[in-house]
């Protein structure tokens, strides 16, 4: 560009050029960058005006031509210039700053020092503030010669400083002119601020409003004119906003509204408020808290900044309120800042979220109001209702409310009533509060009608939050309308509208689901809080003392929303949850009506009710089954325990059982309970485990409790006397039962597992524990036909139909059967000698020999068996018997015996071993491939 110049100077005349080079340094920022370039193109000028040729151009030229070219960025290289900034630039606003405090200092130390009159001093603040707004003036005029706009910049802003602080004192510290006055002044000069702002810059405009700021803490003044104070701050506020609004400068506006809101918290520090006071505080913060931020223009974080502003404002004025007492105007002015964020709301969604906001503050402050008077309290709360649910709800249906409206009108409603409630203490009166009950059903109409409104639209999330709004609401008016006794009714007449009203919905939205859960669950913590003596309580546990219709309705009431869930949900844990939750409850409700036994019989006929006429619904009759045990617990543990006792060799007796009537009444139940089910659980096993199979221990448990009733042995003599006997017919009825499951049902597993409980049974307690060898048990006093046969009849028929049922176990049941067989007839030769106690008489040589002699017999029996069987097992069997025997015979029968008895032995027992020898050969070549 000053190259063009340059050129452009060889055809034009030398006033012409001069012109052109006083009116080219505008496009740069600095007026430093624009002399140098003038000074050196008027250097230049004298060569291009008397040199004749204008092509050649001289090296002189060029040289001043690149410097200023080079000189063109230097704002961005001079921004971080500390001899610039602390040099040129700072000194001057440093300079302004200084001239307006010490206009302000000026004026107090002439008070402290009392030089001067009131009238005298505030006219030399008119004289000097106007003096320095003139020497801007003037700076601005002779711009030419001044060359830096800072200057005036800095004088204007001391200027309009001093004139704040002059005004100020004239109306508020002197009084020497009416508030009218005053606040014209400080209007004048706000508005003469905003003008010069347009004339002077932004600078002039800061400088200021930072002075009108300052001004009334500089100043100073003990009595401080609250109105006329905070009517100055709301002027300042409002001027410096408007010409961020005007300069594009939001962050001024922001600052402006900082320092009003700082101002407002200083305000309060005074106490002690008349009604002047709170009426302006008061509006003044109204006008920081939603005309300011609504006519701020800014760009970023709106929603913040509106939300800040109402949210200190709120606050604010709440503290006004609590400090005046909760009075009237207090009170009015804090809804008139409801109703001037619901105003701007409505026009403004921006400044929505201020009324959310403020809606808080005032209802935490209305929790706060000790003691208001009824009638007072109910218009205070009616107005913040209408104000931050009624406008919501009608943005919501008029206009383009969403998501903050909505939750909005849910969290006022039930925020009100709840306050309202412990307020007035409803909650720990048992009486009728009408007018309280009347209130909250209007708050919960409210909430129903905002989810009326967003039914039709697809927002699950504020649906659920009205809807439960709107029932909670409800529920809190029956709490005031009705008694305590009542209250399970309203909840779960609550919950059964809300299953209904969410019937096709509640599937698809996990929010309206979980409402229908909070319901219901509600609805059952309704009842231990509404029975204050806990008697419903205790029937539960110990069974019920006195029947009680009510309470019966009370707990099936709390039962019926999970039964409304079960039906309304599709999901299989969840609906199964519901069951499980309802058949608990069910139970209690049955608890309130019926004794124990009958109460358990009751709920065994509802579970098979549910196995036949309800399939599906089978974790219903689990939890149903559930209850049963509790009540079967303790007599199922007291059975264990004995039976525990008795394995370990302790004689059962029937005493130490638990009652006939415990066994019927609670095990019986439950058995058949869980026979019925058709319900599989997890288990360790790749199938599910099918519940049923638990009736079968239970069974036992009750058949053999009876069962020991018929012998009834109640005394260790009774246990001698009868005790194999119990034993055997017991161990003969599993084996009975065991072949009725092989017949009837074809289920060798079943039949297997009683007769194994029978073998156990006969192992464990006939011939280890009790065995009336060693033990006095009596066995009878006939021969042979007595209980020790019955007794080892009954343990060989167990293993024998193991066999039967398993031939691939036949190796270790004819073992067994053999080892069974030879004990057997061991016992019987004993009886034979000693009669019906075996323990009461020592052993005999005759008794001796004889055992050795029935060896004998048994091995050939064995031999005989195997032939006949072909099964080489009982052959062995049989050598091994033979050959035990004949060692007895060589070492212990001889030992004892002499002359012609000892010859007749060992004839005998040569005689039989040759006849075992042939016999055995014979066998072994009839059948040589066996082997």
């Amino acid at each position: 560009m000053w190259r063009l110049h340059a050129l452009a100077s060889s055809s034009a005349p030398p006033g012409e050029v001069e012109k052109a080079v006083e009116d080219e340094p505008e496009p740069f920022e600095e007026p430093e960058s624009v002399t140098a370039p003038a000074v050196t193109l008027r250097r230049s000028e004298e060569p291009v005006v008397t040199t004749e040729p204008p092509a050649p151009q001289p090296p002189q030229r060029q040289e001043p031509v690149e410097t200023v070219i080079e000189d063109a960025p230097a704002p961005s290289r001079l921004s971080l210039d500390f001899e610039d900034i602390f040099g040129r630039r700072l000194p001057i606003w440093a300079g302004g700053i200084t001239l307006a405090i010490a206009g302000v200092f000026l004026v107090r130390y002439s008070i402290e020092a009392g030089l001067l009159t009131p009238q005298v001093r505030v006219a030399l603040s008119f004289i000097f503030g106007i003096v320095l707004l003139a020497g801007a003036e003037m700076a601005y005029r002779f711009e030419d010669r001044v060359r830096d706009e800072r200057v005036r910049q800095a004088l204007a802003g001391a200027g309009l400083a001093t004139l704040y602080a002059a005004f100020y004192l004239a109306g508020t510290q002197y009084e020497l002119i009416g508030q009218t006055f005053a606040f014209l002044g400080l209007a004048g000069v706000t508005a003469l601020a905003i003008f010069l702002s347009y004339r002077f810059g932004l600078p002039s405009a800061v400088l200021g409003l930072v002075g009108g700021f300052a001004a009334p803490a500089l100043v100073g003044g003990e009595d401080a004119n609250l109105p006329m104070l905070a009517l100055y701050l709301a002027l300042v506020t409002g001027g410096l906003t408007q010409t961020a609004n005007r300069q594009k400068r939001s962050w001024l506006g922001l600052g402006a509204l900082a320092g009003g809101l700082g101002w407002g918290a200083l305000l309060l520090l005074g106490g002690d408020y008349d009604f002047s006071d709170i009426l302006a505080l008061g509006l003044y913060f109204i006008v920081l808290g939603t005309l300011v931020p609504a006519l701020l223009d800014i760009d970023t974080f709106e929603q913040p900044v509106r939300l800040a502003a109402a949210g200190f404002a709120g606050l604010q004025l709440a503290v006004l309120v609590d400090a005046g007492g909760y009075q009237p105007l207090a009170w009015g002015l804090y809804l008139l800042l409801g109703a001037a964020l619901a105003w701007f709301g409505w026009h403004k969604p921006g400044m929505r979220a201020g009324s959310a906001m403020a809606a808080a503050i005032g209802i935490v402050l209305l929790q706060l109001w000790p003691s208001p008077d009824p009638l007072f309290f109910t218009l205070v709360a009616a107005s913040l209702a209408a104000l931050f649910a009624g406008v919501p709800l009608g943005l919501l249906r008029l206009k383009d409310g969403g998501a903050l409206e909505a939750m909005s009108v849910a969290a006022v409603t039930l925020a009100i009533g709840l306050v309202t409630l412990w307020t007035f203490e409803t909650y720990d009166r048992d009486v009728v509060r009408l007018a309280e009950g009347v209130g909250l059903l209007a708050l919960a109409a409210l909430s129903a009608a905002a989810a009326f409104v967003l039914w039709p639209r697809k927002v699950k999330g504020e649906l659920a939050a009205n809807l439960a709004s709107a029932g909670l609401l409800a529920f809190l008016a029956s709490v005031a309308l009705l008694p305590d006794v009542a209250l399970p009714f309203s909840a779960s007449a609550i919950a059964l509208g809300l299953a209904y009203l969410l019937r096709e919905r509640a599937n698809d939205s996990r929010s309206l689901a979980s409402l229908l859960w909070m319901a219901a669950i509600g609805t059952l913590l309704v009842l231990p809080v509404t029975d204050t003596p806990f008697t419903e309580i205790e029937d539960l546990w110990q069974g019920v003392g006195e029947v009680s219709i009510l309470s019966f309705l009370r707990w099936l009431a709390a039962a019926l929303p999970f039964a409304a869930i079960a039906l309304v949900r599709n999901e299989g844990q969840v609906r199964a949850a519901a069951e499980f939750t309802g058949g608990l409850v069910l139970f209690a409700a049955l608890a309130q009506l019926l004794p124990p036994i009958w109460l358990v019989w009751i709920t065994a006929a509802l579970v098979v009710g549910v196995r036949f006429v309800l399939p599906k619904r089978s974790f219903a009759a689990l939890a149903l089954i559930i209850c049963m045990a509790l009540w079967a617990i303790l007599p199922v543990g007291e059975w264990l325990s004995e039976a525990l006792r008795a394995l370990a060799g302790e004689p059962l007796l029937v005493t130490y059982l638990p009652s006939l009537r415990e066994t019927v009444g609670f095990i019986l139940p439950l058995a058949i309970a869980l026979g019925a089910t058709r319900l599989r659980i997890a288990s360790y096993f790749e199938q599910p485990l099918a519940l049923f199979w638990f009736a079968l221990p239970l069974a036992l448990v009750v058949a053999h409790t009876l069962f020991k009733q018929l012998f009834h042995l109640d005394s260790l003599p009774d246990f001698a006397a009868k005790g194999l006997a119990e034993r055997t017919l017991w161990q003969a009825l599993l084996l009975a039962i065991g072949w009725g499951m092989w017949t009837g049902l074809k289920d060798r597993i079943l039949a297997t597992a009683f007769a194994g409980a029978a073998f156990a049974h006969f192992a464990w307690f006939s011939l280890l524990l009790h065995n009336p060898l060693c033990a006095h048990q009596a066995v009878g006093p006939v021969p042979l036909a007595n209980l020790a046969l019955a007794s080892y009849a009954v343990g060989i028929g167990a293993l024998v139909s193991a066999r039967l049922w398993w031939p691939e176990w036949r190796r270790a049941t004819d073992s067994a059967i053999m080892a069974l067989a030879t004990l057997g007839a061991m016992t019987l030769l004993r009886q034979v000698f000693a009669g019906t106690y075996l323990d009461t008489l020592p052993m005999s040589q005759t008794e001796d020999l004889l055992r050795s002699f029935v060896g004998i017999v048994l091995a050939i029996a064995f031999l005989l068996i195997g032939s006949m069987r072909e099964e080489r097992l009982w052959r062995i069997g049989s050598l091994v018997l033979m050959t035990s025997t004949v060692l007895k015979v060589f070492i212990v029968d001889t030992a004892g015996l002499e002359g012609l008895l000892r010859i007749a032995s060992f004839v005998a027992l040569g005689a039989s071993l040759i006849g075992i020898g042939w016999f055995y050969s014979r066998q072994l070549k009839a059948a040589p491939s066996e082997q």
